[in-house]
């Protein structure tokens, strides 16, 4: 058996134990870094080792710390038997990566495709989701987003209460499978992104505050005491969070992380902990010639998040890229008709206009209702490329913080569904969806736990039950401690091919498809959109870019005549059919702008070949100008 050097930081320890075996059954001393033994404040870097054989003992291990019950590493790559019990030692070197020839894929030609390992197959592993790369592909996206798979307690959840940051959860498949579905997504030409939360831990399974100064009281966040990341003792814990970035990024092959809430990582200090992750990244990408993404969900609507940073650059924190949830809210809006909470303020005429023609931020210096204050700052595209700002019409908080998890399609019919999808993939922000929206899923996909805690679950019943509650709803919440609450929101892939769920999918394709082969400076910075009653109460929605146009109708009643967009010397435009729902408008225009391969063909319509088309109600057309 071969011994190796065990490490803990624990700053303000008097004495630590290394905890041998799953039964911890025995015990050995640690000595302080740079010292022979005595506390760890006397070394000065707080860091404490011990040379044993873990491995005589089935590779498991905790430790004590100042006679404390036995604690997982802070650090430990794998929780094969839960959060709360001891660690695994993990070989992250030892995998057969083949994807030595990956180039990666650059943030400007992202096309994102968010998934939860749990629920995007009735397996619920990695395994399965490689098994389900070649749909991804040959639907056209470019990267998939796993949401966050560090270790959590119980099998099932969301993955944001997360307790072992450095640990892949075991029930997906743990350190192995995970390196083994980035492998398979590289050689199916996709790249991967993962959703990490530095932010906040959950609270069950969480034992850093034994071990260290992870969390101050100088901050709050909406989850308690904030990461301790400009206090006494922070530069352990800062260097504990570049390092899980780093171990990601290096040791997982990922191509990038999504950056869970930044706003909530209060940091006083003279450089973010923002800007020293997208320098490491920076790093890596220039070491290596594989692109690495950093992009942050921020409430702030603040470019500067995105801005070049240090000399010369626009003084901001220097990440690839940030959620653009207005665009998200303004379209939600455009398409559902609610307008309550933050809503509110996007029933306003003019935010598709904007988010959709000028700006990823529709508070971009304007007054929030919903916040009671100016909120955001503008963004010049001249300076800040668009690519840089996700956009979305469905993710997972917009879904599953619903009381049932009802998705945007559930409540409107397909087309309407075809016009949001229209207006998101041909607009010059980074598009990203939500699994299972590009066939108009029938599932929900609901918040769901498994504490063994019994009064955290009730607490979570209850807590949810009662927040609806405050906003009118008066159903039942699905219990997320209940299996059949995860079973309904796993993806049913029987129906993929069926009826309108196929004609769906097909036309995110035909979108998908186009995008990917359109240069992002053809797709046009600034658009025209036009927004006209219809006279039959619905209206007509026209958004004219550089290389490409959508007309579309939401609502009314019976056909009506909707004029092309003319082109730059007022004739009717001449190009070719990108896309239409439903199918049969395409068919009927088909003769007048050609198909994608630009041929032109049947017997033209008098109308039409003036252009003018007709559509019905919940329809939309693009066209490639």
């Amino acid at each position: 058996m071969s011994a190796e050097q065990v490490r803990l930081w624990a700053p303000d320890a008097e004495q630590v134990e290394l905890v041998l075996g799953a039964d911890g059954g025995t015990r050995v001393p640690m000595a302080a870094s740079g010292s022979s033994g005595g506390a760890g404040t006397a070394s000065g870097d707080g860091w404490w080792s011990v040379t044993a054989d873990v491995a005589a003992h089935g590779g498991r291990y905790a430790f004590a710390v100042d006679d404390g019950d036995p604690v997982p590493d802070p650090r430990s790559r794998h929780q094969p038997d839960g959060v709360h019990a001891a660690s695994a030692l993990v070989d992250t070197g030892a995998f057969p990566w083949t994807d030595q020839g990956w180039g990666g894929v650059p943030m400007e030609r992202a096309a994102v495709y968010e998934l939860h390992v749990g629920t995007f197959t009735e397996a619920g592993t990695f395994d399965a989701a490689a098994e389900r790369l070649g749909h991804l592909v040959e639907l056209g996206v470019s990267v998939v987003e796993l949401m966050p798979v560090a270790a959590f307690p119980g099998r099932h959840g969301w993955g944001y209460d997360g307790v072992a940051l450095y640990a892949v959860h075991d029930a997906y498949g743990g350190p192995q499978g995970l390196a083994r579905f980035v492998d398979a997504a590289h050689a199916a030409g996709l790249a991967v992104w993962l959703d990490v939360v530095y932010n906040h831990l959950g609270p069950s399974g969480n034992y850093l505050r034994q071990t260290g100064p992870y969390f101050t009281d100088r901050h709050h966040t909406p989850w308690g005491e904030a990461v301790n990341l400009d206090g006494p003792g922070s530069d352990g814990v800062r260097a504990y969070l570049l390092d899980n970035a780093r171990m990601w990024l290096e040791d997982y092959h990922l191509d990038g992380l999504r950056l869970d809430a930044v706003h909530a990582l209060h940091d006083e200090r003279a450089v973010h902990l923002l800007e020293e992750l997208a320098e490491l990244a920076d790093a890596l990408t220039a070491r290596t010639g594989v692109p690495r993404s950093l992009v942050a969900e921020s409430d702030r609507n603040d470019p500067a998040t995105v801005s070049r940073r240090g000399p010369g650059g626009a003084g901001g924190l220097g990440l690839h890229g940030q959620w653009a949830d207005d665009v998200h809210h303004a379209l939600h809006v455009l398409l559902s008709g609610e307008s309550q909470g933050y809503y509110g303020d996007f029933a306003d005429p003019g935010a598709v206009p904007q988010v959709l023609g000028r700006t990823p931020f529709f508070h971009d210096g304007t007054l929030s209702t919903f916040r009671g204050r100016v909120h955001g700052r503008p963004v010049d595209l001249e300076v800040t490329e668009p690519w840089r700002f996700v956009a979305s019409l469905q993710t997972h908080d917009q879904v599953g913080n619903r009381a049932v998890g009802d998705r945007l399609h559930h409540g409107i019919p397909a087309g309407r569904h075809a016009v949001g999808a229209a207006l998101l993939l041909t607009a010059p922000w980074t598009p990203m969806l939500f699994m299972g929206e590009e066939w108009g899923a029938s599932t929900p996909w609901q918040y769901f736990t498994d504490h063994e805690e019994e009064w955290l679950a009730q607490s979570i019943r209850e807590g949810r039950q009662a927040e609806f509650a405050e906003h009118g709803w008066a159903g039942e919440v699905p219990d997320p401690q209940d299996t059949g609450t995860v079973a309904a929101s796993t993806l049913r892939w029987s129906e993929v091919g069926e009826g309108e769920h196929a004609e769906v999918l097909a036309f995110y394709r035909a979108l998908l498809h186009w995008r990917r082969d359109t240069a992002p400076q053809v797709r046009g910075t600034v658009g025209e959109v036009a927004r006209q009653p219809d006279g039959t109460g619905g209206e007509v929605l026209t958004v004219v870019r550089p290389g490409v146009a959508v007309v579309a109708r939401l609502g009314g009643e019976g056909e009506i005549p909707v004029p092309l967009p003319a082109g730059d010397d007022g004739a009717p435009v001449r190009a070719d059919l990108v896309a239409a729902f439903p199918a049969e408008v395409g068919e009927r225009l088909r003769g007048v702008v050609g198909g994608p391969d630009g041929g032109r063909g049947g017997t033209q319509d008098d109308e039409e070949a003036a252009g003018e088309l007709r559509l019905g109600p919940d329809s939309v057309v693009v066209v490639r100008r």
